[in-house]
């Protein structure tokens, strides 16, 4: 039975908002020569590759439903309470496979010992782990096990890119010309850096291979308190930091446009009422206005549990919150820019002739002012992207973010502050979520980077 969550919904009018924008480009030769310009980007491109990755588990893991339990004798299917996503279906062992406690990345044995009585002695031993390496006799040949399955599976999925890249050059260069696109590719003659994302893709593939490869045997990043893989936990936090800075951008920007054009271009008392809305609101602390929403949502909740029969609706309408207290709070910085960007479009000569000709104010808003702001939009939104995935984890850090039901790196990082103080340290917790969430913000602040020296009508920037 399918689900919809709120945030899926929200998820899922963003990409039909991407969509649309691609087919307004399409239309527009201008913004196909700044996105040609972002297109011959090296640093841009791979990172864009890498958020692609990022962005196709969240994806997958927002398309949920409730799955068949038994069909009756009647013919009508029982479905179960649970909310499952299809990334959890295709990552089944992960999120299934559960161990006593504590376990290090690729262990055979866990990582705490437990007393054992043989022959009437007892004594304390690290125990043999239900699921990491269980198909072993031995667990002395862990090492060597562990290398056969990561070359075997790393050349499988070099093998799978090679292939792949090959079908790709017969698709779109035909049979004739295949050898001579692939021959460019590889010689890197081609306009856009298709050498480079060929390269990040087979690392991509490479990687995913080798840890599925292992995954069915072995804990790849270990597992917690609770004997839950870690790298479970980590891939299923990116739809949270994903919907994080997505959502979020997509609540602030009608805000952000409406209240910034409309102070610019009317003046007078509508933009001394935004500027004081703008300023008012910058005044207050941040954290403090989401601390004091986020007690707000947790009381109502609370106080109405019948609206919020299960634990994935509740963690799902905090998500929501959050995003919306989030792009209610981070909408100012783009309304100021967007009103200093409006003061100078109004004074130009087309706006004055569009005036002189009676063109509505409405109507010169929308055709003649907003598109001409829009590489102030389309610049700031990607650079506020990774700061909002930080706010995330800082959020959850301190106990006023995502609800501690629900995966996310803050609450991972939130989980191993009391794992590093412990003896022996826990610290690969602590570990995957930071390498998951460093590629992200890397990869968004170098995509931000190539945005701004792509759109911004004033750089110079040469992508030779």
């Amino acid at each position: 039975m399918p689900v919809v969550l709120l945030t899926d919904a929200f998820f899922f009018a963003l990409i039909a908002l991407t969509a649309f924008y691609a087919f307004y480009v399409a239309r527009r030769p201008h913004l196909q020569t700044a996105w040609r310009k972002l297109a011959r980007d090296r640093s841009a491109m791979v990172s864009l590759t890498v958020i692609a990755f990022y962005f196709a588990v969240a994806l997958l893991d927002s398309i949920h439903f409730r799955p068949v339990l038994e069909t009756s004798e009647s013919g009508e299917a029982v479905y179960s309470n649970e909310v499952v996503s299809l990334f959890d279906r295709l990552v089944s062992p992960l999120g299934e496979r559960f161990e006593k406690t504590y376990s290090e990345p690729l262990a055979v044995h866990a990582y705490v010992k437990e007393t054992v009585e043989e022959g009437g002695v007892r004594h304390r031993v690290y125990p043999r782990l239900e699921h990491g390496g269980a198909g072993l006799g031995d667990a002395r040949r862990a090492a060597a096990d562990i290398g056969w399955r990561a070359a075997a599976w790393g050349l499988a999925g070099l093998l799978s890119c090679a292939g792949l890249l090959l079908l790709l050059c017969l698709a779109l260069a035909g049979p004739g010309r295949a050898l001579r696109a692939l021959r460019a590719v590889v010689c890197n003659t081609t306009g856009p850096p298709l050498r480079a994302v060929a390269i990040t893709v087979t690392l991509i593939v490479v990687a995913i291979f080798v840890v599925a490869g292992l995954s069915h045997d072995y804990h790849v990043f270990g597992t917690d308190k609770i004997g839950e893989d870690v790298l479970y936990q980590a891939l299923k936090s990116v739809r949270t930091g994903f919907l994080i800075g997505t959502l979020t951008t997509l609540i602030m920007l009608p805000f952000a446009l409406v209240l910034g054009v409309c102070a610019g271009y009317f003046l007078g008392w509508v933009d001394d009422v935004i500027q004081y809305l703008y300023t008012t609101l910058n005044s207050i602390p941040g954290v403090l206005l989401v601390a004091a929403m986020v007690l707000m949502l947790q009381l109502y909740m609370d106080q109405h549990s019948e609206q919020f029969n299960d634990l994935v609706t509740r963690a799902d309408m905090r998500l929501l919150f959050l995003c919306a207290i989030l792009g209610i709070t981070s909408w100012t910085g783009l309304c100021r820019l967007l009103r200093a960007e409006t003061l100078k479009v109004k004074e130009m000569d087309y706006i004055d002739a569009a005036r002189a000709l009676g063109v509505a104010r409405p109507l010169i808003l929308l055709r003649h002012v907003l598109p001409n702001v829009m590489h102030i939009v389309i610049i700031t939104v990607a650079l506020d992207f990774s700061g909002l995935v930080l706010a995330e984890a800082v959020l959850s850090y301190i106990d006023i973010g995502v609800d501690p039901t629900m995966h996310s790196w803050g609450n991972m990082i939130n989980s191993a502050r009391l794992e590093m103080a412990r003896e022996p340290v826990v610290w690969w917790p602590l570990l995957a979520a930071m390498v998951f969430l460093f590629g992200l913000v890397l990869c968004a602040n170098l995509l931000a980077d190539g945005v701004r020296n792509a759109f911004d009508p004033r750089s110079e920037w040469n992508p030779s």
